[in-house]
């Protein structure tokens, strides 16, 4: 295992009803004056924002709100925040919602006590130094954001879809009840589990040795995910289905399955340019590119065990000691047929995007790495992108 630091800021409170303390929460964290910022009309239509606005009410906590948050959220909704919270003099934002209404909260929180540009911080022109602090009250199982370092935007006018990874994303509070993720239709709970399951998959494939003991929790979690998975795409009232799945988003992406180990995330950035361009599910966009990136890494004899650790670990594939390259093949076989189980797009067309557009897409992905490559399980520069986006077609 390599060195590591890991601090987790974040109070869980998890439950049945657990919204309806939201306004004595964000209290004790000092709020005065709270921006609420959602989604679509049905966080209004299930009585959820009336529940919190009345909580914040009999807190003595006063409260803006700010709907309008999008799949693949935008810069421009951020600006929006930006300007109501400044003029309303907001000092605690609180996301109810998913991933994209927690990340454009977070770049909002960072963006309202910056000078210039929020998007200065997701270009690399800027580090933020300082945020407005934040909770979340969660409504769907999937980025993991309501503990996580990360926040993701995208640039409407370029469509443009980058990162921002800081300390400063991590909320203080995550107010998690299952229940409230039952309403969601089967798609966006299967692009939620597929989702979690990738967050995993980032940090599962490492080349870093000797970390059983996260590898053990990674594996055991990604089960867990596969299972809960199944049962709640097809009852979604599935209390304990849900509890899985929801608590399985936060760990995931909180850095308690990446301890002591480098994470890879060359998927998450492939499929970035994807869901830039197509607007398309995040978690459908990957799981597309995932199975494609495990067939580009089973032409790598140096990886081929730790893609047959998977199948047999994960998948319950029986290891071929003299084949190992037909189990890894068997466990890349496995995931797809959950993906095809819980009815999520494998291939290009199932998910609208186009092969004339590979080199434009493989041009466009980030490179985080110095040397201009993307990727830690192995670097992939342009050409092998390529590659990757046509074995998913």
């Amino acid at each position: 295992m390599i060195n590591f630091t890991h601090y987790l800021p974040t109070r869980f409170v998890f439950g049945r009803g657990v919204e309806n303390q939201t306004g004595e929460l964000v209290r004790a964290l000092g709020a005065t004056k709270v921006l609420i910022h959602y989604g679509g009309g049905s966080a209004v239509r299930s009585g959820l924002i009336a529940r919190v606005e009345a909580s914040l009410d009999a807190a003595g906590v006063k409260h803006v709100s700010l709907g309008g948050a999008q799949p693949n959220p935008r810069d421009t909704k951020v600006y929006e925040g930006i300007e109501l919270i400044r003029r309303e003099k907001v000092d605690f934002v609180l996301a109810v919602g998913g991933g994209s209404a927690i990340d454009s909260a977070k770049a909002m929180a960072h963006g309202a006590l910056y000078e210039g540009d929020f998007w200065d911080f997701f270009c690399g022109k800027a580090k933020p130094e300082k945020s407005l602090p934040k909770g979340v009250v969660l409504t769907m199982s999937a980025a993991g954001s309501e503990s996580s370092d990360s926040c993701v935007i995208t640039q409407a006018a370029t469509k443009t879809k980058r990162g921002l990874n800081t300390e400063l994303n991590r909320p203080l509070l995550a107010i998690m009840n299952p229940e409230l993720t039952m309403t969601l239709p089967p798609y966006q709970i299967a692009c939620g589990a597929t989702d979690i399951l990738a967050h995993i998959m980032e940090r599962y494939f490492s080349n870093e040795p000797d970390c059983d003991l996260t590898d053990r929790l990674c594996e055991g979690t990604m089960q867990a995910v596969i299972r809960a998975a199944r049962v709640m795409v097809k009852t979604p009232t599935d209390y304990d289905a849900a509890s899985q799945l929801m608590w399985a988003s936060t760990i995931a992406h909180n850095d308690t399955l990446s301890v002591g180990r480098v994470k890879d995330f060359a998927s998450h950035q492939i499929e970035h340019e994807l869901s830039a361009l197509y607007d398309c599910a995040h978690g459908a966009g990957l799981a597309v590119v995932f199975p494609g990136w495990l067939r580009f890494m089973l032409k790598k004899p140096e990886k081929v065990m730790r893609l047959a650790q998977f199948a047999v670990r994960v998948w319950g594939c029986e290891m071929d000691f003299e084949h190992p390259e037909k189990t890894a093949a068997l466990g890349i076989d496995a995931y797809v047929s959950w993906l095809k189980s819980i009815r999520m797009p494998v291939t290009f067309a199932e998910l609208g995007a186009r092969e004339e557009d590979i080199p434009y897409l493989a041009k466009k992905v980030k490179r985080p790495n110095p040397d201009g490559t993307v990727g830690k399980f192995y670097a992939l520069n342009t050409e092998e992108i390529e590659e990757i986006y046509r074995l998913c077609l």
